[in-house]
């Protein structure tokens, strides 16, 4: 009898619960932080030129 393949939930609750890192929480704070002052920018940007 095949042996069934495993399911990525399994997996995934096999997993031991790892943090993030300073730098990881730190890159994430930048790269949301970047992309809202862009889009506030863009936003500026249109309401002026059109």
């Amino acid at each position: 009898m095949p042996q069934q393949e495993p399911k990525i939930a399994d997996e995934m609750n096999k997993m031991a619960h790892e943090p993030l890192l300073p730098v990881e929480k730190k890159l994430i704070t930048w790269s949301l932080t970047l992309g809202i002052v862009l889009l506030v920018v863009l936003a500026v940007i249109s309401r002026v030129f059109i």
